[in-house]
């Protein structure tokens, strides 16, 4: 596979920096489904009573949302969704809060950065976490994360992979102050990790992977499946949109986990569906979207309105808010719980 075709669809060709700026080159464009001349798709046309336009980007978490385009899930619940599909989620912000879209699906550090601006959005549900698809890797010779006080570590500074090293730290008693931080993308980090300039490096698939097969002196010795709550995507809706139109945000909530079911129920055709919207084999992504969890409606609930769950959200948005502020890329704290909105997957939960 070529290096450019992966380049096409994950959404963190180079993770978005939290100040505003676009680390790296840009995405190449991704398929859109039945694009019109002003660069939208209508989704499910004609038929449903409500309709939402949804801003999207290359990415294997929306899956499910192809899928239930596809499949007709939003239609058959009087529901249509306008697609305007961005190269990158940066490009979707000015977007949203233009109103121009009526949401998207960021990483959780960017929906606060919005809400630190003053966005006003809600966030009404989960589409994935990283589950071992974001990725520490060390030379064999580095035996635990202790190891690390004093060595040199690639990462893009003031990125999501920037808090999620700092977290790993905290974990073994040491700050940022006790290594060196070389400000370098994901993609790049993982070439520099494969061809032996640098001992440690942060990065995630498919750049991780290919370093890891080249590269036989080191390994992954931290992924995000042990702090499955560091990088999670969202879909998010202004505030004003949801409450102006609660039921069209209940069925875009239900439509895609009808397509998480059908993912669950159907494999083979969900990740074929997938896989033609992101351009690539349904190999390739059944193979990348075991570095990914999409939770269902019963884990929804514990990540947005479960207070007793580790897996609550708030607590781990908490602590990167203060990150952010303390890195100055936020002046001031949103009200994090405010952001959080679980009525609708406790509205499905309880069906």
């Amino acid at each position: 596979m070529s290096f450019s075709k992966l380049h096409r669809w994950t959404r963190r060709q180079t993770l978005w920096m939290l100040t505003g700026a676009i680390a790296g080159s840009s995405l190449h464009a991704c398929a859109k489904p039945a694009a019109t001349p002003s660069g939208e798709s209508n989704a499910s046309s004609g038929a449903g009573s409500m309709s939402i336009k949804m801003g999207i980007a290359p990415w294997i978490g929306f899956t499910p949302f192809h899928i239930a385009i596809e499949k007709g899930f939003f239609k058959a619940l009087g529901l249509d969704v306008t697609v305007k599909v961005f190269d990158t989620n940066a490009q979707t912000f000015p977007a949203f809060t233009a109103g121009q879209v009526d949401g998207f699906a960021p990483v959780t550090s960017e929906a606060i950065t919005l809400a630190a601006k003053g966005v006003d959005l809600k966030i009404v549900m989960v589409e994935d976490n990283s589950l071992g698809a974001d990725v520490l890797l060390a030379r064999n010779s580095i035996k635990s994360i202790k190891d690390f006080k004093g060595k040199r570590i690639a990462v893009e500074i003031g990125g999501i992979g920037h808090f999620f090293v700092l977290q790993i730290l905290a974990e073994a008693g040491l700050t940022g102050n006790d290594v060196t931080l070389v400000n370098t993308p994901p993609d790049a980090a993982a070439i520099a990790y494969q061809t032996g300039k640098i001992d440690i490096a942060y990065s995630y698939s498919p750049f991780s992977e290919k370093a890891i097969a080249a590269q036989a002196d080191g390994r992954v010795i931290y992924s995000s499946k042990q702090m499955p709550t560091a990088i999670v995507d969202v879909y998010l809706f202004s505030t004003k949109f949801a409450q102006a139109n609660p039921k069209a945000v209940a069925a875009f909530v239900e439509g895609i986990f009808k397509g998480v079911e059908f993912l669950k129920t159907d494999r083979k055709e969900g990740v074929a569906i997938g896989a033609k919207q992101l351009k690539v084999t349904p190999e390739e992504l059944e193979q990348q979207l075991k570095g990914v969890r999409i939770p269902d409606v019963a884990i929804n609930n514990a990540m947005l309105g479960d207070t007793s769950s580790p897996e609550y959200l708030l607590p781990s948005m908490t602590r990167l808010a203060e990150f952010l502020k303390a890195q100055k890329q936020i002046q001031t704290t949103p009200d994090l719980a405010k952001m959080l909105d679980a009525q609708y997957v406790a509205a499905l939960k309880a069906k």
